[in-house]
């Protein structure tokens, strides 16, 4: 159900691309037929299919499958209307397979109702479906119904359709040898619209794409009448008048079904364990290529842990990670000098990676000998600190040694203290989670994942630890954890940390965006936010006893980042993240969704000398 596309995927995947010079390439068109078919389901449902295959396929010369279901259209629509590009990139179109797009289940031309992040199911009967068995069925029918091809299928899809590639690792057909899930959710609970539970305000904008069901087969986007319009370039106008979440559900959304899903599942419940692939990705016998970026402010979490997941619980599979300096989806568009927000990480990235490791990836695996490895790393990770690409036998690396950076005395230490510090937290007055207005304008949120956050220090709400100049080289590489001892003055909150790279004085980059000054630059490297209520049990909330010490432990996601000597360390923490993240009232309720001004609740909150964070540190 991907929230988590940017404008620019949002433009690709729903609207099309507008049109370009790119776009007069007639490639596609003079060499590929592309057909369309409905292909029925187990259950009697039919999806709408793409299929372009290529004007040189023969009984000599025969082509594999490479697959891409999605819930963005697999527009344009018309045998006689064709793609500008297919597959996963212009290498392996120009190698030519039978490339295939499907609209899933209520999504456009299809047939069937929509469901966001589809449950998996218990099998007893044909009629019992899910997203793996509608894989299953379209490979078996494409594999007696295409002419010529060599009895071998891949997936692909990035974001949502990265969800749909995971998920279809489970269909378990023989013919099934290759897939790569790309940004991909995996827990609902913990990827795009919610972090540990709570709510992603900076998604607002995007519910219209994944709430409204379409009555009929539809060529184009039926919601679009439902998008909150632009008043101001001062986007955090918008989210300072939305009012509280109640309010803002009220006004906008109230017929929204996800909203309303959202809005009324606060805990870990059914609803949300339904929506956690994690549990049932096992038994997986075939290659299996994850990507992701470290700064993808949508789904970060989902590949690492669908990587981490078939690791353990599929010996079976071939399995490899990519992580990259790429925000969502980045690795697909080549953007030539590569920056994410204002950091500067190399040349010509995507084109390394398109080039060097995902066609090669499909090539060996659908066009190659399947039962040997393809030679890729087991875990390909863009190290964001010291700018370059390392390899790993293992993920995380077997010679990374867990260190404890203790928070005492407002600084990064080895070892803990005895005191505390203490922070003042109003949710009338939220710290911002960004100095650049425009940008909350946006889709969905995405320069923050790398952004200067000089704009929070020395805010009475915000608690900063920061380490001495380092003097020699530091590598995290692999799970953080924060491990938190607090105490507030109420009876509820929420615990964002971050951990950030604060460069010297007189840094100097080879390559800079104008008007940035970057001594002293503050570079988020990785950040994270937990209710204080799930600090037992994400199954129930549960409120913080007023001025008890009280552990909140967590994880912060993984980083591979050199710290580079002359640089400091440094982490942050506050209670508000606005309006990235909806406003915890601080007064305890059962569900704080739909909490009033009236339970807004000031609060004194303390950080004890003995909490830490954890990290994984490369010797």
């Amino acid at each position: 159900m991907k929230i988590h596309i940017s404008v620019l995927f949002i433009l690709f995947f729903l609207l099309g691309k507008a049109q370009t010079a790119e776009q007069k390439d007639n490639f596609v068109k003079e060499n590929f037929t592309k057909k369309e078919f409905y292909i029925p389901m187990r259950d009697g449902v039919k999806l709408f299919t793409s299929v372009y295959v290529p004007k040189d396929i023969s009984n000599k010369n025969k082509y594999p499958f490479l697959m891409q279901r999605t819930c963005y259209s697999v527009a344009p629509y018309g045998e006689n209307e064709y793609k500008v590009k297919i597959g996963p990139n212009t290498y392996l179109m120009k190698d030519k397979y039978i490339f295939v797009y499907q609209d899933v289940r209520g999504r456009y031309m299809s047939e069937g109702t929509f469901t966001n992040m589809t449950p998996q199911v218990e099998r007893k009967t044909k009629k019992d479906v899910d997203e793996s068995t509608d894989t299953y069925d379209t490979i078996e029918w494409l594999l007696k119904n295409v002419k010529d091809n060599n009895g071998k299928v891949g997936q692909f899809g990035t974001s949502y359709p990265g969800f749909y590639t995971a998920v279809g690792t489970l269909a378990q057909h023989p013919a099934l040898v290759a897939s790569s899930p790309q940004a991909p959710i995996s827990d609902f609970w913990n990827d795009d619209f919610l972090h540990n539970g709570r709510f992603m305000l900076g998604y607002f904008r995007t519910f219209p794409v994944f709430g409204v069901q379409k009555t009929k087969p539809e060529n184009k986007a039926w919601y679009m009448d439902s998008f909150i319009k632009q008043t101001s370039e001062d986007g955090l106008k918008f989210y300072r008048d939305l009012g509280t979440l109640k309010d803002a559900y009220e006004k906008y959304y109230k017929n929204n079904f996800f909203m309303t899903e959202i809005m009324n599942h606060t805990n870990y419940d059914e609803f949300w364990q339904k929506r956690n692939l994690l549990p049932h990705l096992k038994n997986i016998n075939h290659a299996v290529m994850t990507v992701g970026g470290w700064f993808d402010a949508e789904d970060l979490s989902g590949p690492l842990n669908i990587y981490k997941t078939i690791e353990k619980t599929s010996p079976k599979a071939k399995n490899t990670i990519v992580m990259g300096p790429f925000s969502h989806g980045g690795w697909s568009q080549e953007q030539g000098k590569h920056f994410h927000s204002e950091t500067y990480f190399g040349d010509s990235i995507a084109t390394h990676y398109q080039k060097n490791v995902e066609t090669k990836f499909f090539n060996h695996y659908l066009k190659g000998n399947t039962k040997e490895d393809a030679g890729l790393p087991e875990a390909l990770m863009y190290d964001t600190g010291a700018k370059e690409w390392k390899e790993f036998a293992s993920y995380p690396p077997k010679n990374a040694q867990k260190v404890n950076f203790y928070l005492a005395d407002k600084t990064l230490k080895k070892t803990s203290g005895q005191g505390y510090s203490e922070y003042y937290s109003d949710p009338n007055n939220p710290v911002l989670s960004s100095d650049h207005l425009k940008d909350f304008n946006g889709f969905t949120p995405k320069n923050y994942m790398s952004e200067d956050q000089r704009f929070a220090v020395g805010r009475p709400d915000v608690l900063t630890f920061t380490t001495d100049v380092l003097t020699e080289d530091i590598t995290f590489a692999g799970e953080i954890m924060a491990k938190l001892n607090i105490a507030s003055s109420s009876t509820d909150a929420d615990f964002a940390v971050k951990l950030i790279d604060v460069y010297p004085e007189d840094f100097k980059p080879t390559e800079k965006k104008e008007g940035v000054i970057y001594g002293n630059y503050h570079q988020m490297v990785r950040s994270e936010i937990m209710p204080a209520r799930f600090r037992n049990t994400r199954e129930k909330g549960e409120a913080l006893i007023a001025n008890h010490k009280t552990a909140v432990n967590f994880r912060l996601q993984d980083v591979v980042h050199t710290f580079k000597k002359g640089h400091k360390i440094q982490i942050q923490i506050s209670s508000t993240w606005f309006p990235l993240f909806a406003i915890n009232p601080q007064k305890f309720t059962d569900n704080p969704n739909f909490a009033t001004k009236e339970d807004y609740t000031k609060a004194f909150i303390k950080v004890y000398d003995d909490s830490s964070i954890e990290a994984e540190v490369l010797k």
